[in-house]
């Protein structure tokens, strides 16, 4: 090999079908993976990625072969089936995975005249950041694919959007993505979904869901005298496609209004409109709740909050978990 050429990075991306948030086969497939390629990176609830070069070389196969190789071992050591994309960088993969039937495998070859044969039909929201509203705002203006953002003046994208979420895009676009595998260890977590029994379009049954889910997370870390430190809100769509968004909180908390207002701020940042909603996830990075600290105020109705927080978990416990309801929640049962 010429030590002057750069080197070409293999990705992939792997969906695990199957898998409910919280699933104890998470960590199993993750193990599997591992086997394959020691840089690899979790992307809960059923995800992950990995860099597969060094493996190459290993295994005598590429990108193509190790993707057969990890459904293979996957399927035989842990029964999840799998849906991967390769390509040379994540947001390669991660595309090349959204537009794979389920169980199938999809290489983007790092040509190219491959790379924009596969990028520029796609539709502008197929790239990763790019959400209803932005996507609405960009095919307001006439740009619809990929394609169409690729051959656009990087002016007029910053004018749309703003100067550096304009240039993220346009580079996006082009194919470039610098992130990088990072592996660490699986965090913590503890998770609460909400399936609907339709697609939901409504907004208000949608805001309903994340206040129920909320109020079973703050349930659940009070009742296991846990604390989430961070908030992962998961938006699942008609399409399988999702958008996940993640905010660090202020201050580790069980608090179940803190823990609204954050989940609240993440599902409005998604500007869905009309969008048609299939599920709703909510997960808790679970920090030390020996280190947690209050904020204390003034506001005697801060402390009186928390009293009858601690009441309505007592009747949880003793009269089951729709006992004690917000009113928005206690209405559901009417339906």
């Amino acid at each position: 090999m010429n030590p002057t050429q750069p080197v070409v990075r293999h990705l992939v991306h792997v969906h695990y079908h199957g898998l409910a948030p919280g699933d104890p086969r998470y960590p199993q497939v993750l193990d599997v993976l591992a086997t394959i390629s020691a840089r690899a990176q979790a992307l809960p609830p059923d995800a992950a990625v990995a860099d597969l070069t060094g493996a190459e070389r290993y295994f005598e196969r590429g990108p193509e072969g190790l993707a057969q190789l990890i459904r293979l071992r996957t399927l035989a050591w842990s029964g999840v089936a799998t849906t991967i994309g390769a390509g040379s960088s994540r947001m390669l993969a991660s595309m090349a995975a959204a537009v794979t039937e389920p169980g199938g495998i999809t290489v983007v070859d790092d040509t190219d005249q491959a790379i924009a044969a596969f990028l520029h039909p796609r539709p502008v929201a197929a790239l990763p950041g790019v959400g209803p509203a932005t996507a609405r705002t960009l095919t307001h203006h006439g740009l619809q694919t990929v394609g169409d953002i690729a051959r656009a003046p990087l002016a007029t994208l910053q004018r749309l959007l703003g100067a550096a979420a304009g240039r993220r895009l346009y580079e996006r676009a082009l194919a470039h993505d610098p992130r990088t595998v990072t592996p660490h260890a699986l965090p913590k977590t503890t998770t609460v979904s909400h399936a609907f029994d339709r697609d939901e379009l409504n907004p208000d049954e949608q805001h309903r869901a994340v206040l129920a889910l909320t109020h079973q997370l703050g349930s659940r870390l009070r009742g296991d005298q846990a604390v989430a430190r961070a908030l992962t809100l998961t938006v699942r769509y008609a399409d399988r496609t999702s958008t996940s968004r993640t905010r660090t909180l202020s201050e580790a908390t069980a608090h179940t209004p803190a823990l609204t207002r954050n989940a609240t701020a993440l599902f409005e940042a998604l500007g869905l409109q009309r969008a048609r909603v299939r599920a709703i996830t909510l997960t808790g990075e679970l920090g030390d709740v020996a280190s947690a600290t209050h904020q204390l105020t003034f506001d005697p109705n801060d402390s009186k909050a928390y009293r009858i927080e601690t009441a309505a978990d007592r009747a949880r416990r003793r009269f089951g978990p729709d006992a004690v309801l917000p009113a928005a929640l206690a209405r559901r049962g009417d339906r």
